[in-house]
């Protein structure tokens, strides 16, 4: 095969596509589309060296779909139109210089095989192609039926393994960046006081591989006032996760320097609007403030659902008088405190409404009343409020027929002697 060169006449075409198989004459009647055939583009500026190519391949066992064009500027155009699973790329074009085709067709189909056809004394700039990209390289001179062929479906087989484990080491990162952010999501709670149990959980949509906004957190104050936080950022995906991990740490560094709700929601309410990626991300959350009498309490709403007050015959929705807005709608906002009686039995439910996307055996959307009457329902099976956290989530699910969509949170808190037993 003649090594390409200056000068060389080019043929009126700009571009030209072949089917070539083992039993017959190359035709351009077939679809190049067709599925059957590995589809290859040769960038070849010399017309010889191009029939060269499709003589060598039409009497091989494999079908090929050949397009050839002339340049780069060709090939980044043909690219650009459809998918080759190789290209064949000599390097002495007229619009191109040394390695610089490869880069550009890097650029343009990172993703696609790349065999470099080379001169008979330039193995160095073949073995540099190797370096920055190419699955193989052959040497004009040489090149035989059997060597392109081989290098064409070695250079396949090498990119699928390339993109295979691409694609791993991405789904390892992913999964370990979903662990870093889950950690920062899911704070364990700071609880000292032996008569109050507590349990947390989280768990993400079933329906998808992104993280999500929800997190919680619980703080035992020094005078044994104990703060804890339920919240959820509107979204999915890395940007919400980490905004909030921000408002869980921000939430976190605020109660442990002693300041009130009056402070803390107007603070994080600033996290949101400074560190969300869009205008268009919120956040609600309950933070709520339980005395050291253990049967009374402040809650904070911010566009949140109220929680669960379970008795050992009663589960309903904590009465609220007054709502603040979601974390990052409106400036200037403000968000009241609810005062709330507990009883001296209780235990409390906060949760993110995840858990209310679902829908009951009826067919109709969970509301906060069903998660109640299912909440009561669990609670009379279980002897521990561990167990009562992960027959909650389950009943939902089951309710429900299919894993729930959406993530959720859920912070359990009791001074009931039911968990004692």
């Amino acid at each position: 095969m003649a090594a390409a060169g200056a000068g060389r006449a080019r043929p009126a075409p700009r571009a030209v596509g072949w089917i070539v198989t083992a039993e017959q004459e190359p035709t351009t009647s077939r679809p190049l589309g067709d599925s059957s055939f590995l589809r290859v583009l040769l960038i070849e500026d010399d017309p010889g060296d191009a029939y060269l190519v499709r003589d060598l391949l039409e009497n091989e066992s494999r079908d090929y779909d050949v397009t050839w064009v002339h340049d780069i500027a060709e090939a980044s155009t043909a690219l650009a139109e459809r998918e080759f699973d190789c290209v064949l790329l000599d390097l002495g074009l007229p619009d191109s210089t040394g390695l610089d085709a490869l880069h550009r067709l890097d650029e343009v189909s990172p993703r696609t095989a790349a065999v470099v056809l080379t001169g008979l004394d330039e193995q160095v700039r073949g073995d540099n192609a190797l370096e920055v990209g190419a699955q193989d390289y052959l040497t004009k001179a040489t090149v035989s039926r059997e060597s392109l062929n081989r290098s064409i479906r070695y250079a396949i087989a090498r990119r699928r393994g390339e993109e295979t484990a691409r694609r791993l080491r991405d789904a390892e990162l992913f999964r370990a960046e979903n662990a870093r952010l889950e950690r920062g999501l899911l704070a364990r709670p700071i609880l000292n006081d032996h008569t109050l149990h507590w349990a947390t959980r989280y768990q993400p949509g079933g329906r998808r591989a992104l993280l999500g906004g929800d997190f919680f957190d619980a703080i035992q104050l020094d005078d044994g006032t104990v703060r804890a936080v339920v919240g959820d950022v509107c979204g999915h995906g890395p940007d919400e996760a980490a905004l909030g991990v921000a408002l869980r740490v921000a939430w976190r560094a605020l109660v442990l320097a002693d300041q009130p709700p009056d402070v803390t929601l107007p603070a994080l309410h600033r996290v949101v609007e400074a560190e969300r990626q869009s205008e268009e991300i919120f956040a609600t959350l309950c933070d709520f403030e339980l005395l050291p009498d253990r049967q009374s309490a402040r809650m904070h709403l911010a566009g949140h659902p109220s929680p669960i007050l379970l008795t050992d015959d009663d589960a309903f929705e904590l009465p609220v008088e007054s709502r603040g807005p979601l974390l990052g709608l409106f400036a200037d906002s403000k968000w009241p405190a609810n005062q709330v009686q507990l009883g001296a039995e209780w235990t409390l439910v906060i949760f993110t409404d995840g858990i209310l996307e679902g829908h009951n055996d009826r067919g109709d959307r969970f509301e906060t009343t069903e998660l109640a009457r299912r909440a009561l329902q669990s609670m009379a099976l279980v002897d521990d409020i561990e167990a009562l956290a992960d027959d909650l989530i389950l009943s939902t699910e089951e309710a429900n027929g299919e894993p729930l969509s959406d993530d959720v949170a859920l912070l359990l808190l009791s001074i009931s002697t039911r968990w004692s037993r």
